[in-house]
């Protein structure tokens, strides 16, 4: 599978193991390197910018033929790690960052002289055609199927809408989970895929075994969207604890965000509050079993390690 994206960062398949919070790791993207396609943490898993450099130097020497590594930056104001992170990471090099949530134009700028690709979360033509103005080197079209927060429009309007009006790549960014899933995003004019929720279920993958085998036992039909989270819609496995706290904003948060001064504090409590449990869920057993996401994990049978995974979405 020859594309702009296997030539943009010469990998051999053109798959991104997506970035995800508290669960990609060096381990992960090793892997993800060694079988021929690029692998992507959040910046965000690292509590301190010396762990962040540390990765970086790691990955650099794991490095190998036909594999590339690359971060994710949540761009905005809400991130007051993103200067120093992004520092870091142009200090130490790496193959491309992803950005999300915020404008992307000082990044670009930035990794660009550091000889860094950067590739930019879009939900719509609006802003993709923005980020391609400020110089991205791909825009990553993330659609309705997409776990966590994911876009709103299906992987077919959104992915052929993109491609007929850019010049750039487009990368598709929700439900892939196999083979024929790949196939159907290039058909739409993707040049590539970024694939997130089948690789929770990594023996590389440093959650609980809760966590991975939830990611088996469930299906497409059992994610939903919750506000219960962080605020902003996103989607989650439909555990008897989610069941339970229901998926809508309480209604003490719905009187207070319709204030506009008291509306950011409130997503701001609810965002930590969400976070929170998530990470408890991810890295201990717990009854607040909140497991973030998507449908791909539809077609996730049993526990494998990444180079196995890997083979099942080329073969």
């Amino acid at each position: 599978m020859k594309t702009k994206l296997t030539q943009l960062l010469n990998i051999k398949h053109p798959i991104i193991q997506a970035p995800m919070f508290l669960v990609s790791n060096v381990v992960m993207v090793t892997e993800a390197m060694k079988g021929g396609i690029a692998g992507c943490i959040p910046a965000l898993n690292y509590r301190t910018l010396d762990e962040l450099r540390a990765a970086l130097k790691q990955l650099k020497a794991n490095k190998v033929e036909g594999g590339a590594f690359g971060f994710n930056l949540i761009v905005n104001k809400s991130n007051l790690k993103y200067k120093g992170q992004l520092e870091v990471i142009c200090q130490e090099g790496c193959d491309f960052i992803i950005t999300s949530l915020g404008s992307p134009e000082e990044t670009i700028k930035q990794a660009h002289k550091a000889g860094i690709k950067v590739f930019c979360d879009v939900t719509d033509l609006r802003f993709a055609e923005k980020v391609q103005q400020l110089g991205a080197d791909a825009a990553i079209a993330v659609n309705s199927e997409a776990g966590g927060h994911r876009g709103n429009l299906s992987p077919e309007e959104l992915t052929s809408q993109l491609s007929k009006a850019l010049s750039i790549p487009v990368i598709s960014a929700g439900g892939v989970g196999c083979r024929a899933d790949i196939d159907r995003m290039l058909s739409y004019g993707a040049e590539g895929v970024s694939v997130g929720s089948p690789f929770i279920a990594s023996v590389e993958a440093e959650v609980t075994d809760e966590y991975k085998q939830a990611c088996v036992d469930y299906g497409a039909d059992d994610i939903v969207m919750t506000q219960r989270i962080s605020g902003t819609p996103c989607t989650v496995i439909n555990t008897p604890y989610i069941q339970k706290i229901g998926t809508k904003e309480s209604w003490i948060e719905s009187v207070l965000n319709k204030n506009r001064k008291l509306k950011k504090w409130v997503k701001m409590i609810r965002f930590s509050i969400g976070m929170k449990d998530t990470e408890n869920a991810a890295k201990k057993a717990t009854y607040k079993t909140v497991w973030v996401a998507g449908p791909s994990i539809e077609h996730t049978k049993a526990i494998l390690p990444v180079k196995d995974i890997i083979a099942k979405l080329v073969s």
